[in-house]
């Protein structure tokens, strides 16, 4: 592991350029922490990573900024928090500044319409690759009981359109009461 203030130097500038060429929302920077923290660098395990992912998933707020919380934490504590979040929010309120400055001119450009339309189709593959492999991660352990909840949380709510927080609720009482029952750690 590297000395403090250039761990921080590297958390920040990690997190800086995943942010800046980040486009599709939070699942596409936990994609890309991973691939920069997990499989590069070799700061933290897939296992720790995946962690990470829950609690930031279940957090209120943006799923990028959380997870860049609970990383900064893991790697350098309060300060690292500071430096992944600054690294993390910087590009998309300049990104955004400047789209609004210049409204009128891309929401009438053809060009911008199509590069948007285009990266839909990129983005979505990246959404389908992080999840097959946090799917391929859960299911190292009690695959029987894991393919079940991953199985009924999806027909719950796709098919019958149950809020999913009734499905994290419900998944979570299950787990204590797992642990109750079983007396084993979570």
């Amino acid at each position: 592991m590297k000395e403090k203030g250039n761990l921080l130097k590297e958390l920040f500038f990690s997190t800086l350029y995943l942010s800046t060429f980040t486009f599709g929302g939070g699942y596409v920077i936990v994609s890309l922490l991973k691939d920069r923290f997990v499989d590069q660098l070799h700061y933290i395990d897939e296992k720790e990573m995946l962690d990470l992912v829950a609690i930031a998933q279940v957090a209120p707020g943006a799923i990028a900024v959380n997870g860049a919380i609970v990383l900064g934490y893991k790697m350098a504590g309060i300060l690292g928090i500071i430096v992944c979040v600054l690294g993390t929010i910087i590009p998309p309120l300049v990104i955004i500044s400047i789209i609004a400055y210049f409204y009128q001119i891309f929401i009438t450009n053809k060009i911008v319409s199509a590069m948007l339309l285009g990266m839909r189709a990129g983005i979505g593959a990246i959404i389908v690759s992080v999840v097959y492999d946090m799917f391929l991660s859960v299911m190292d352990q009690n695959k029987i009981r894991n393919i079940i909840i991953v199985g009924v949380s999806f027909i719950l709510n796709y098919f019958f359109q149950i809020n999913i927080m009734y499905i994290i609720i419900a998944c979570l009482i299950f787990a204590l009461l797992e642990f109750f029952v079983r007396g084993r750690k979570i």
